[in-house]
């Protein structure tokens, strides 16, 4: 299946694939996205050891989860995050018919998340290692929220809109409730952003998340 099929844009969810080539031009928030993300590795590598050393003593299991998630242009890439489930949980989708589940495609109470996780998750540093993604070029620091696959239909003819850009670390959906907002208001603010977005809307963003995250609202 294509991103083509769902939505309307020329591009196809192999890796490099298919995908239809851009013009070249100065990106100021890609280059925002390099300087900040090598500030910020640079800040906290001693708290990304120190929490990999966490993870890997709960269980003995690898401290980095990586997940296929659509990126520009309909790329998949592996999203990194630290891992706040228990080993080989991933696969044990919640029921289809969780009404939680179909609405937001997260559990306020996921019993496969452990108490080490369940911390990460509230202070959203189980999004640290997507760093890593800012500096391969595979995210933004400001974005929509990278989806899984089976996300893609809920965007529908919208879904071009969000291939357009890169997903971000944070982004509007972020800053504005996160899991308190129901999902097509969601879609919404990715495409207000993608279509309205400036270097004035990237640091604005940027400038809200840190409250955001101080704030913990909408955080499950």
């Amino acid at each position: 299946m294509s991103i083509s099929d769902l939505a309307g844009c020329d591009v196809t969810w192999t890796r490099g694939v298919g995908a239809h080539r851009r013009r070249v031009r100065l990106d100021p928030t890609r280059a925002m996205d390099i300087a900040f993300a090598l500030i910020g590795l640079l800040l906290t590598w001693p708290l990304f050891v120190f929490i990999a050393l966490g993870i890997r003593a709960q269980d003995g299991g690898a401290a980095i989860f990586r997940q296929q998630r659509i990126g520009r242009d309909g790329r998949m890439f592996d999203c990194l995050k630290f891992r706040s489930m228990r080993m080989g949980a991933e696969q044990a989708l919640p029921s289809a018919s969780d009404p939680e589940w179909q609405a937001m495609r997260k559990l306020t109470h996921d019993p496969r998340v452990t108490s080490l996780g369940r911390l990460l998750r509230r202070s959203s540093l189980d999004e640290l290692p997507q760093l890593i993604n800012v500096l391969r070029g595979e995210m933004s620091l400001v974005g929509p929220r990278p989806i899984v696959i089976d996300e893609a239909a809920r965007y529908g003819r919208r879904l071009a809109d969000y291939c357009a850009v890169r997903p971000g670390l944070t982004g509007l959906w972020q800053v504005s409730g996160r899991n308190a907002v129901p999902y097509p208001r969601r879609v919404a603010m990715d495409v207000w952003f993608v279509r309205n977005r400036t270097v004035s809307v990237y640091l604005a963003i940027l400038a809200r998340t840190v409250p955001a995250v101080l704030s913990r609202r909408g955080v499950s």
